[in-house]
């Protein structure tokens, strides 16, 4: 994992910071911060990492590719949703080599597909590569893998995403947008209470994590017929409802610790 600086920390945060609605509540990161709580967050990060890919993954099969070359998507992603949901497989023989744009008739997509195409099959490898480093890091620290309920974050974002076209794929990649942020705000937040190994991988994950954001907005900017600053806003306000409101459950994109009310 190569590391940034702190000028290049802070500048890759500053756009971030800058389209959140909110900041992490001190109540979410002291739970955070406490020792018994590393399992679960490390846990739910590894699981949120494969959704991130899997929600990616959809947005491919959804709309740029054809039923033979989504079938061959799928077998991309089931190693990996066979350890985790199924407890099935090795940890240790999962890799991103086999993932290639090369299934794909390139000649036969629009700019948009092409611009889909190369930004989420990026962001499915990254998120994949994640993923294996924090079963890496489980591993090291003898943390053995068990599953983990989600947290309402992402469904309570998704609940307002409209039902009709092409707003329905605006609202899902402004959905992916906030997710992304949300996770890099997050990463830089617990980097200074973690153990230096932790905080390293966390600061790595900065400049994926932010280019991901904004790759989403980029999309969802080319996509839409109309401008999306109101549903940027609308779901702004969502995420920070999700995030500021108390939470009975302490996850990686959880609320305000019930607790701490």
């Amino acid at each position: 994992m190569s590391l940034i600086s702190s000028t290049e920390a802070s500048s890759l945060l500053a756009p971030v910071n800058a389209f959140l609605h909110c900041q992490t509540p001190d109540a979410w990161l002291e739970e955070a911060k406490k020792e018994e709580n590393l399992r679960v967050l490390l846990t739910d990060h590894l699981i949120c990492e494969l959704k991130a890919a899997q929600s990616a993954m959809y947005l491919l099969r959804r709309y740029v590719a054809d039923e033979k070359t989504s079938e061959v998507l799928l077998g991309w992603l089931k190693p990996y949703e066979d350890f985790t949901y199924r407890h099935e497989g090795d940890w240790q023989s999962l890799n991103t080599k086999h993932l290639s744009k090369s299934v794909f008739d390139v000649q036969g997509l629009d700019p948009f597909k092409k611009d889909m195409l190369d930004k989420m099959v990026m962001l499915i490898k990254e998120e994949l590569h994640h993923f294996y480093q924090v079963l890496e890091i489980m591993h090291e620290l003898g943390f053995e893998y068990k599953s983990v309920t989600s947290s309402r974050y992402a469904n309570g974002l998704l609940r307002h995403v409209r039902t009709y076209e092409p707003e329905k794929l605006v609202d899902k990649l402004i959905c992916g947008a906030y997710i992304e942020a949300r996770s890099c705000e997050r990463f830089a937040k617990l980097a200074p209470f973690v153990s230096e190994e932790l905080s390293k991988f966390y600061i790595s994950l900065l400049r994926s994590e932010a280019r991901h954001f904004e790759d989403y907005l980029e999309l969802a900017n080319a996509i839409s017929p109309t401008d999306i600053q109101s549903r940027v806003k609308h779901f702004g306000e969502v995420e920070k409802q999700l995030i500021e409101e108390s939470d009975d459950t302490f996850r990686f994109h959880s609320g305000s610790p019930t607790e701490h009310k």
